[in-house]
């Protein structure tokens, strides 16, 4: 079987596992909740707001060439992948993508708060056409992933070459999101003097 084959097969695995996939869904969505409705309170808005400030100065507005952000979100996305990946390894390391993924919901929910509430109309702007569609897909990979590595989990997992093509496929759909991303910022934000 070649690789989009086996891709296929994975994806195929994915969708077997429904009952995973929504239990994950629904703790994502409930995190992402939280986070939206506690993002005002005093402990966490700086927070927040720190990474709202980041994500606009040097992903949206950063005269930086727009391949260098798409290698640095690339290879942040793949070393959590990787992560939720090897949690695969055994059912103790599954608390890595629980945790991993209830913190990204958190902060998903915050940050979207922030973004809608204090930079106002160009902030829902950014939120709605750029921020929640790539990282809703990039989330989704990573769901997909924690679900593949909770069935993998029980007990110790021996089919080392099943894990590592299945991060390979996963890998290479974050690899496809960044793409997307770096297409949108070159046609939202950047201008062609930043491509090189």
């Amino acid at each position: 079987m070649g690789f989009f084959g086996y891709m296929r097969d994975c994806l195929a695995r994915v969708l077997s596992r429904k009952k995973t996939l929504l239990l994950l869904g629904g703790c994502f969505l409930l995190f992402t909740v939280l986070g939206a409705c506690f993002a005002k309170t005093p402990a966490v808005y700086e927070y927040h707001l720190r990474i709202c400030e980041r994500f606009l100065d040097r992903v949206c507005y950063s005269s930086r060439n727009v391949f260098l952000i798409f290698t640095e979100r690339f290879a942040g996305d793949a070393l959590i992948l990787i992560l939720i990946s090897a949690a695969g390894i055994h059912t103790a390391a599954l608390a890595v993508p629980a945790f991993v993924l209830a913190y990204r919901a958190y902060l998903f929910g915050g940050t979207l708060a922030v973004l809608f509430t204090v930079y106002g109309f160009p902030g829902a702007m950014i939120a709605i056409v750029f921020y929640l569609p790539v990282r809703l897909l990039t989330d989704a990979v990573f769901l997909a992933a924690t679900a593949l590595a909770s069935g993998r989990g029980r007990g110790l997992c021996r089919d080392f070459k099943e894990l590592l093509l299945d991060s390979a496929v996963f890998l290479l759909l974050i690899l496809a999101v960044c793409l997307v991303e770096l297409l949108l910022l070159v046609v939202l934000f950047h201008t062609p003097g930043n491509l090189v």
